[in-house]
């Protein structure tokens, strides 16, 4: 009987809580969300571009490192001279500089594959030079990239 009465009253103060713990979480969300709206982040087409070189260049990174052939270039890259930026007047000079260095060294990756790993380095090279003057936060992501 005790057991009985010892169960029912666990289950009783669990039930009691759980309430009230729902309760204080919906009056908090409610608090913040009022007069607030979510906006939902849109990459700029350069973004997209910059996420899809990353995933390429690890899967080349990989190609090199195991010795596998190395491919055809991605003529995707070539849309870096032309895809639309966050913010338009950071297509300067230096950037279309740095991506001009950029697209020759992975040319020359594919141009020729005996230096793959020189010219791979130089595209990588070419990444972070940019993005030490343009916008630094993918740095320590593309530094991931180098073959040692």
């Amino acid at each position: 009987m005790k057991n009985k009465v010892l169960i029912l009253y666990l289950f009783l103060t669990f039930i009691g809580c759980a309430k009230k713990e729902s309760k204080v979480k919906d009056e908090s969300c409610s608090k913040e969300s009022k007069g607030k709206s979510f906006k939902m982040y849109e990459m700029s087409e350069m973004s997209t571009l910059m996420e899809q070189m990353y995933v390429d260049n690890q899967r080349l990174k990989s190609r090199i490192l195991s010795g596998d052939t190395i491919g055809k270039f991605p003529n995707h890259f070539l849309k870096i001279h032309s895809s639309v930026m966050t913010d338009s007047t950071e297509n300067d000079e230096f950037f279309k500089q740095q991506a001009k260095l950029f697209i020759k060294a992975q040319e020359l990756i594919y141009q020729d594959p005996k230096n793959a790993k020189q010219h791979f380095n130089e595209g990588v090279d070419a990444c972070l030079q940019c993005h030490e003057v343009k916008c630094g936060g993918p740095i320590p992501k593309i530094k991931k990239l180098y073959i040692p």
